[in-house]
């Protein structure tokens, strides 16, 4: 039986490691929670991806609301996305609730450490006006694409939803970094709610406390990178968000080595 002290550590690390990620990377929170839920707290790995889902849902929309005020957001583009995304998240869902527990999460972990390294390494240094040089239809295709292959993996793995979309807003759609973070964040409150609806009524109701507290402490930290995120200069960005990649990559392979 854990204590309920235990608990309240485990996921207050949870959630700070959660937050962090996704006010400064619009990463999703089940990269951080769900394998610290799966190692300390013994929980089953497809709960605990739809626990992860549920914290990212208000942690998410709270990045958002800041990037949009500070007019880092493209709603339009990011609407367009949102849609083939939310379609597959639920496909996504399906595929991995039949997959064997050991498949899910690997990918996610690689994935948060090389993004982590490319942005220290190779900072994402576009600004609006190039954003903008882009034609509307060449965008909306894009957009389509991109989306329902982002949908895919954030309902299967829950974790590589945020960091494929960054990765794609930034490398392949030439997002500069503040709007990639602000849109990823918009569309990760829409695929977050549908993947866990989707989980919850696949796989039944998870620990409610455990539940509560994910939620509660991811919220709290992202509002705190947010805020940072969204007065820091690129080059800072950049280095914060490679920084918190890394060590949060670093932590959970750590951590699946002890599980």
């Amino acid at each position: 039986m854990t204590s309920m002290l235990a608990v309240v550590i485990v996921t207050f690390f949870a959630g700070m490691g959660a937050g962090l990620g996704t006010g400064f990377a619009g990463m999703s929170a089940a990269a951080v929670i769900s394998p610290m839920l799966i190692t300390f707290l013994d929980m089953d790995p497809y709960l605990a991806v739809g626990i992860a889902l549920a914290s990212d849902i208000l942690a998410s929309a709270v990045s958002a609301y800041t990037y949009g005020k500070n007019k880092n957001l493209d709603i339009k583009n990011g609407f367009i996305m949102m849609v083939s995304v939310l379609m597959f998240t639920v496909v996504g869902s399906y595929v991995s609730s039949l997959m064997p527990a050991q498949t899910m999460g690997n990918f996610s972990v690689f994935m948060t450490l090389l993004l982590g390294i490319k942005f220290i390494i190779k900072p994402v240094m576009t600004t609006k006006e190039d954003m903008q040089a882009v034609s509307a239809q060449k965008r909306l295709i894009q957009s389509v694409i991109c989306g329902i292959l982002i949908g895919f993996i954030c309902g299967f793995i829950g974790a590589g939803g945020g960091m494929m979309m960054l990765l794609i807003l930034t490398s392949v759609l030439g997002y500069e970094l503040k709007t990639a973070v602000g849109t990823s964040v918009f569309i990760m409150t829409f695929t977050a709610l549908t993947g866990a609806v989707s989980h919850f009524a696949i796989g039944g109701l998870p620990n409610i406390p455990v539940m509560v507290l994910c939620i509660l402490f991811t919220l709290l930290w992202a509002r705190i990178a947010a805020k940072f995120a969204n007065k820091a200069s690129p080059k800072t960005l950049n280095r914060a968000t490679g920084v918190v990649l890394v060590i949060l990559g670093a932590a959970i392979l750590l951590f699946s080595m002890f599980g």
